[in-house]
Parts: C-alpha cells; structure tokens; sequence
C-alpha cells in the first residue's frame, strides 16, 4: 500500500480528467460567434458546439420576451463541417474508454488496498488503465486541436436558412469547452503515462503469479 501512491494520484487525475471531458462534450460553448446582424440574434453573439448552435434572441418567438433559441444538428445536416462530426464520436469513444480506465484503476487498487498481492493481476489492470486514459487523452485531443484551428482560421459554416445563423462570423474565439478539453487530455495523458510506469514492490511477503 505505502508503494501505490502514485497509482492513488493515477485515479484522482484520471477522474476528473474524466470529468473535464464530459463536461466539454456537453457544452455549447466550442466557438464564441460574434455577428453584426442582431434581427434575429439579438445579443449580437451565437455559440457553436458539437451538438447544436444556440443564441439569445428577442424576436423569434415573440417580440420583447428574451429566449435562448437552439437548433441540434443533425446527420443530414451536410453543411456541418467534418471537425463537428468527429468531435461527437471521438469524444464519446474517450467517455467511454475513460470510464473503463477508471474502472481498471479501481479494480487494481483495491486489490493493492486488500491486500490481494497477485503481481501480475495488479500490473495488468494498471497496465490496461493506463492504456484507456491514453488512448481517451488522444480522443480528446484531436477534435480539441481541430476545432481550436477552425477558430483560429475563422473558419465559416454555411448553416442552412432553419438555423437563423449568417455563414460566417465577423469574429470568433474558443469557447470555454476548448480549454476544458485540453485540461481533460492534460490530466488523462498524465494518469496514462503514471499508470503505464507501473512497477510492482519486490518485497519478501509479496507472492509472484
């Protein structure tokens, strides 16, 4: 037990690295649009994410009541660029492998906590969870750096008539969804490569398998 202390860390960070990806893939807030057409957009300011645009708007619905309008994407939507797309599946897939990181992790410390000294048990779950948070990091990772470009090009959508979104922005910035990603593949990539670094205690009472 007085060895796995990193291994405890592994999962404090895996965890809410974890967290931190769930929380981005969520969030509407990937790109910050600012258009100077406020008919419908009132606030002058829409927000991009990898499941729908949403915007404040006074008109829509009904003159003088303040409403968030959203409109969810779809995959008929072909307009929607491929980094949307790919965002949604990868950062599913990283949830997904993440929680089986964490599910490996737990699995390994309690046997450590237990005293269960099966050395090659041990290892291999730490060994598969570092796996997972990695392989979950990179998931993240890739649709973070691609939406970040897109933002940085000011890239245009040319979303169709039903969405009340101009195809291009006059300004864009990184939502709060883009550093949150990179905190989350930040953490994961740390839990992974601790995880990875693993060695079993060589000591008197510990039983080899």
């Amino acid at each position: 037990v007085s060895t796995s202390h990193l291994q405890l860390a592994t999962f404090a960070l895996g965890t809410v690295g974890w967290i931190l990806c769930t929380i981005s893939m969520g969030s509407v807030e990937w790109r910050v649009w600012h258009v100077d057409n406020t008919t419908i957009i009132s606030s002058g300011i829409a927000w991009v994410g990898i499941w729908k645009v949403c915007f404040i708007s006074y008109l829509h619905v009904s003159p003088g009541y303040k409403e968030q309008f959203c409109h969810k994407f779809s995959g008929y939507d072909f307009s929607v660029p491929p980094e949307i797309y790919a965002a949604q599946g990868l950062l599913l897939i990283a949830m997904f492998t993440g929680l089986l990181g964490l599910t490996a992790t737990i699995f390994a410390l309690r046997n450590v906590y237990m005293g269960i000294t099966h050395k090659t048990l041990i290892t291999r779950f730490f060994l598969v969870g570092g796996f997972f948070y990695v392989f979950a990091g990179l998931c993240v990772l890739i649709p973070v750096s691609w939406n970040f470009y897109s933002v940085t090009h000011n890239h245009s959508i040319a979303f169709p008539p039903s969405y009340y979104m101009p195809s291009s922005p006059v300004a864009q910035e990184a939502g709060a969804a883009i550093p949150i990603g990179i905190v989350a593949v930040i953490l994961l990539l740390l839990s992974g490569t601790f995880s990875l670094s693993y060695r079993f205690p060589v000591t008197s009472n510990a039983i080899t398998k």
